[in-house]
């Protein structure tokens, strides 16, 4: 489990295609501190474990089912990533809580500078939106958010300029495809109250 509050920009070092699977190397520092074989780290946004690490680097192997539902096919060496290491029982919960099961990838569609933030654009999967409200959480490549509004086929964050200098979302572009991952709660919540609630009626019928 993870907060949503990025501890530092990491590198893509190597990237080792196995066919249905990648093994990924990051070069990192803070993350590293306390880092032991099987801990996981977020990599923008994405839960995986350490399968091995030297002094600056650390690797990961990233399954088919992973690179299907992320944005994590087709990295390349040299990019960088968002890194947060798991939460501990003393770890202040700055974001909220995030698993680092990403839902679905969205694609920034628009930026809006001002002078003292950002407002970006996000595409948002349909699935997916009924989970969102003005003011809300959401996760965006392994960055907790505040929705500024939710709409059905997108949503709008504001980047203050500490978002924009400590993570990738500084640097994403439009057309550029982030990684999802709506609030738990709210999921949580919709499958409690299903059985309580009345069956979607029909738009049409069917003719006799």
């Amino acid at each position: 489990m993870f907060t949503g509050i990025v501890e530092e920009l990491g590198t893509v070092a190597a990237v080792e295609d196995q066919g249905d699977a990648i093994r990924l190397t990051i070069r990192a520092a803070t993350v590293l501190e306390d880092a032991a074989l099987g801990d996981s780290i977020a990599v923008n946004g994405c839960c995986l474990t350490v399968a091995a690490r030297d002094e600056d680097t650390w690797t990961a192997d990233v399954m088919q089912e992973t690179l299907d539902k992320t944005s994590l096919r087709g990295v390349q060496p040299g990019d960088t990533v968002n890194l947060e290491r798991a939460v501990t029982a003393a770890t202040r919960l700055g974001g909220h809580i995030v698993q680092g099961h990403v839902d679905g990838v969205g694609e920034v569609l628009r930026r809006t500078p001002s002078e003292h933030w950002e407002v970006v654009e996000v595409s948002l999967p349909a699935d997916l939106a009924r989970y969102l409200v003005d003011k809300g959480s959401i996760t965006v490549d392994g960055v907790s958010l505040t929705v500024v509004e939710a709409g059905a086929a997108s949503f709008t964050v504001s980047l203050i300029p500490e978002t924009l200098a400590r993570t990738t979302l500084g640097s994403r572009q439009v057309g550029d495809r982030v990684n999802l991952e709506t609030d738990v709660i709210a999921k949580h919540v919709e499958k409690l109250l299903a059985g309580h609630l009345p069956a979607a009626t029909p738009s049409t019928t069917e003719e006799a």
